[in-house]
């Protein structure tokens, strides 16, 4: 005979199944690149890219240069025709950016991953939802000397970018 207790215990692990299940289809549907960190939000490019340059720049990470890659890809809209801007991008800008402190440790650690100075963020507005996507750096370096280092950047710039979207919400 089942008791009570067992019969809540049942009922507690379909349900847990079920909520596992759920979230791991959603998670495959909704799958970042390895390499790549993105975030949404429902604002404008404009919005989010200056609360976002705040942020960086708050947290040390110094904005070197700016990219207005949507106004330059419209500049060949006659030449490219029908293959341009298929996928109807809004509007395309990148920052540019580094900390000197990290840069200096990477060079002491391994040359080869200064590739990441500067790193770069790249914002794009398609269907009223601005998209953020960030090169992680913890990916490309992984087995390297400067591993763990590259896991706290990453971790430093996913902070910043996060704290300026809170910030581009209010």
């Amino acid at each position: 005979m089942i008791t009570l207790c067992e019969r809540k215990r049942g009922f507690y692990m379909r349900k847990i199944a079920v909520f596992l299940l759920t979230g791991l289809l959603l998670g495959v549907c909704q799958a970042e690149l390895p390499g790549v960190r993105h975030w949404t939000l429902e604002t404008d490019i404009e919005t989010a890219y200056k609360n976002i340059y705040r942020s960086l720049e708050n947290n040390n990470m110094f904005i070197i240069f700016e990219a207005n890659m949507g106004r330059t890809l419209a500049g060949f809209s006659g030449r490219w025709g029908d293959n341009y801007n298929r996928n109807q991008l809004q509007d395309i800008r990148s920052m540019l950016f580094c900390n000197p402190w990290y840069v200096n440790e990477v060079s002491n650690l391994d040359p080869q991953l200064l590739a990441f100075c500067p790193m770069h963020i790249t914002l794009y507005q398609q269907s009223n939802i601005t998209h953020i996507t960030f090169v992680r750096p913890s990916h490309v370096g992984q087995g390297s000397a400067v591993a763990g280092l590259l896991e706290g950047l990453e971790a430093k710039v996913s902070a910043a970018v996060e704290s300026g979207i809170v910030a581009a919400q209010r």
